[in-house]
């Protein structure tokens, strides 16, 4: 098949980009013909960049003709669709679909739904723009604190809901949970047109060590994480040393009120938190946001690495059977500091090696992708004939 792939890029990158990246090779590696366009949030520098990108946020013309242009030169017959606020905007899923081409849309976030994109707001839980309330995250300031981006986000969703783009010019939309499916139907997407396939990670073979020490946090450094909670804990944990791997907008907050074991690396490159993972006695996940998908949890499993979860979102759906580690309530310390006591001993690594080799692994998933894009096909195969019928 021929797949473009679109993708706006973030400033601080991360787990999506890590994901265009490695589903545009897996598909390659099968002999399908991948094309990758990006544009970056690093772009919009100056205030007039800022201001166009306001404007053209409910659909840019631009990106509109860009995308025709793209899609013509390579012939393509897909077109797959990851993160596109705030640049390439719904104009390329209406173009492509336009043009007869099959789109899919794979749902990192919630942004579609809240502002915010992870239906968190002062540190707590909030459910208030799903349905037809979104205004409520033009109230609340929800995208980062801005009332300009915040609206340049209701706007988006605004428009997408009158005009019906994501029923009508999207014909495959990618959940990366049940749970999270659950989110996007409740909120009014079109059920039958949304297909759960997680994101995968690739397998390890190497030895496992003899002996692992310490506890383990891979992830942004922000609110969402529960970084906040993880800290709190530590503090009734003094004689177990946890290294926090990553950087965000807490960071600098976060390094001032740690308790003395506690190490900040800062950002590490994959092999490098590979060699952490290896190294430590267990993981550690106090996301208190609905996760799209615990991918650290899944590299976790494959190198025998039990973990210590939030109770939320698509993290039970990852976690799977017992025998891997354990669930505990989001922000609930005194249950994190049980949690992670019972369970340093170390679980069954062979059954979290078979796992993740069941239900995360590349073969899995480029099945998964291909039976998506042919479903995707016929579907926009069958809306282009009744068009030329009527």
């Amino acid at each position: 098949m021929r797949i473009y792939i679109a993708h706006n890029a973030y400033q601080q990158q991360g787990g999506e980009d890590a994901v265009v990246a490695a589903e545009a090779e897996l598909l390659r590696s099968a002999g399908h013909d991948v094309s990758v366009g990006l544009v970056s949030n690093n772009d919009i520098h100056s205030r007039a960049a800022k201001v166009r990108a306001f404007f053209d946020a409910p659909h840019s013309a631009r990106r509109a003709a860009w995308i025709g242009e793209e899609l013509q030169r390579t012939g393509a017959e897909i077109l797959h669709v990851h993160n596109f606020f705030p640049l390439l905007t719904p104009a390329i899923h209406e173009e492509a679909a336009r043009r007869g081409i099959a789109v899919v849309q794979t749902l990192h976030n919630y942004r579609l739904l809240c502002a915010g994109a992870t239906f968190l707001r002062d540190g707590q839980l909030c459910e208030k723009c799903l349905g037809d309330r979104r205004h409520w995250g033009v109230v609340h300031r929800c995208y980062r604190g801005s009332l300009p981006g915040s609206l340049a986000v209701y706007r988006m969703q605004e428009r997408s809901r009158h005009l019906q783009v994501w029923q009508r010019r999207v014909h495959r939309f990618i959940a990366l949970s049940e749970f999270a499916r659950s989110k996007f139907v409740e909120g009014g997407f079109p059920a039958d047109r949304i297909v759960v396939k997680p994101n995968f990670v690739a397998p390890y073979s190497g030895p496992l060590p003899a002996s692992r020490h310490g506890a383990l946090f891979v992830g942004r450094l922000a609110r969402e994480k529960g970084v906040d909670v993880l800290l709190d804990a530590w503090r009734q944990l003094p004689d177990l040393p946890l290294t926090i791997v990553g950087d965000g907008p807490d960071r600098d907050r976060l390094i001032a009120t740690a308790p003395p074991n506690v190490t900040f690396t800062g950002t590490l490159s994959h092999p490098e938190v590979e060699a952490r993972m290896l190294s430590a006695a267990i993981l550690v996940v106090p996301s208190i946001w609905y996760e799209g998908f615990g991918m650290v949890v899944a590299e976790a499993f494959a190198r025998g690495l039990p973990v210590v979860a939030s109770r939320i979102g698509s993290l039970p759906e990852v976690f799977g059977p017992s025998g891997q580690g354990a669930l505990f309530e989001p922000g609930d310390r005194e249950e994190l500091v049980r949690a992670v006591l019972a369970n340093l001993s170390g679980p069954d690594a062979r059954r979290m090696r078979e796992r993740q080799l069941a239900l995360f692994s590349p073969a899995a998933a480029l099945r998964q992708l291909e039976d998506i894009y042919s479903d995707a096909r016929a579907a926009s195969d069958a809306e282009n004939l009744r068009e030329r019928l009527r």
